[in-house]
């Protein structure tokens, strides 16, 4: 008969191993944000089925992996539109989005306005800033928690 501890013990292994592959599959987003990912995918490679994973990760992490993968592709969109040598299409394709609508109203949702927005606001304002300052300060607001910013209408008077 089997000790009733051997039990915990397994789950314990099996929980430490998840972990394990849910931050393989993290570092994949990280890695390959550009590239066509999908769940089912992501789920393949770690070897669990697309709603275990789906399940575990936003345990894990606070968020899906869909969520995941949009905002490091927000993140990188960010940088590449502070450059400013790339137009927003340009951009949305660059950081593995095949849909600019979706790219625009996800990028909206976690930066608080649209794409082209940002990229004039950007402009000149982070000009001379250190990357590592400007990524901090320019950081997506993760969970649609960012303010959306309406522009501002000044007289001519």
């Amino acid at each position: 008969m089997c000790h009733p501890s051997w039990g915990h013990a397994r789950a314990a292994a099996q929980r430490l191993s998840d972990l394990a592959r849910l931050r393989r599959v993290r570092d994949r987003i990280d890695r390959e944000y550009a590239e066509p990912l999908n769940v089912e995918a992501l789920a393949r490679g770690a070897n669990m089925s697309a709603g275990h994973l789906s399940r575990q990760f936003r345990l894990a992490y606070g968020e899906s992996p869909y969520s995941y993968l949009m905002t490091r592709r927000i993140e990188r969109a960010m940088a590449l539109l502070r450059r400013g040598d790339l137009s927003v299409t340009d951009v949305c394709f660059a950081v593995g989005c095949s849909s600019l609508g979706t790219f625009s109203t996800r990028f909206t949702e976690l930066v608080g306005m649209p794409p082209s927005t940002y990229q004039r606001m950007v402009a000149g304002a982070t000009a001379g800033m250190p990357s590592c300052v400007t990524k901090q300060v320019a950081r997506p607001v993760r969970n649609r928690e960012a303010q959306v910013i309406e522009p501002q209408l000044t007289s001519l008077s």
